[in-house]
């Protein structure tokens, strides 16, 4: 497995250690390493595999867990992302991101993409992998269409009162919710955000500048037409049922707020 340095002294280190936890019947890694791109910024995406008897003591003392594997600098719980399972920490020195996420061992099997198994008792992590294949993520446009033109108008509220870090705000998550996963799955790549956009979809990561805005106002409101125009241009594959009336009457709201006639 072919890995930057630190990753792989990282790694070294490591699972010897985690090895000796008679709770932990496997380990994997996932993310750019499992995929075989990572580089020197990548985080280590950790699978840390408990049997079910003994999963709710080791989710008890994580933290103190993973501080006698490694030298740990700081870490928190993943709730931000919907999965409580997870521990972000910052290892080091050398600073390394590295990502402890722990599993029972009958859950294993549920998962968006494939990991490489480090290691394993008795073969047991691969087995549960093969029962089924992974589930990737899915992008749903019909659930986006629904709920644009209300972000339209939302972000045109806020830019006609002045609430201009709120109405970057909006343009930001519609670049991660929306724009980025629709330009990754025109381009047969995951819809992952903005994540490596410019190497799977670099015409629309350019095309995507447009929603970039500094803290002004007209420069705001043109970040959100760019993001209208580019919605309608990357959301017409004819599956969605559209909502006009909802698209014609955002869109005007947005275009008198940008552009007040007296």
């Amino acid at each position: 497995m072919d890995v930057p340095r630190p990753h792989r002294r990282f790694l070294d280190d490591v699972l010897p250690r985690i090895r000796q936890d008679a709770r932990v019947t496997g380990v994997a890694v996932a993310g750019s390493i499992a995929g075989g791109t990572p580089d020197p910024y990548s985080d280590v995406d950790l699978i840390v595999v408990v049997d079910d008897a003994e999963f709710d003591s080791v989710m008890a003392e994580r933290l103190p867990l993973i501080g006698s594997w490694v030298p740990l600098v700081a870490g928190f719980t993943g709730e931000h992302v919907g999965e409580p399972r997870l521990i972000v920490t910052l290892v080091g020195p050398p600073l390394l991101h590295v990502d402890f996420k722990f599993v029972r061992a009958s859950d294993v099997a549920e998962r968006v993409e494939d990991p490489r198994i480090l290691w394993e008792r008795d073969g047991r992590l691969t087995d549960a992998l093969a029962e089924r294949p992974p589930a990737s993520p899915s992008l749903d446009p019909q659930w986006i269409e629904d709920r644009f033109w209300v972000w339209i108008h939302y972000a045109a509220t806020k830019l006609g009162r002045g609430e201009l870090f709120e109405a970057i705000g909006v343009v930001t998550f519609l670049r991660e919710t929306v724009l980025g996963p629709l330009a990754a799955h025109r381009a047969g790549a995951e819809p992952r955000g903005v994540r490596r956009l410019e190497s799977v979809a670099p015409d629309a990561a350019h095309d995507l500048r447009r929603t970039l805005c500094g803290y002004d106002r007209q420069d705001v409101g043109r970040a959100l037409l760019a993001c209208v125009e580019l919605y309608r241009q990357w959301s017409g594959d004819g599956t969605v049922e559209r909502n006009r009336t909802a698209e014609e009457l955002a869109v005007q709201y947005l275009q008198d707020i940008v552009a007040p006639t007296d």
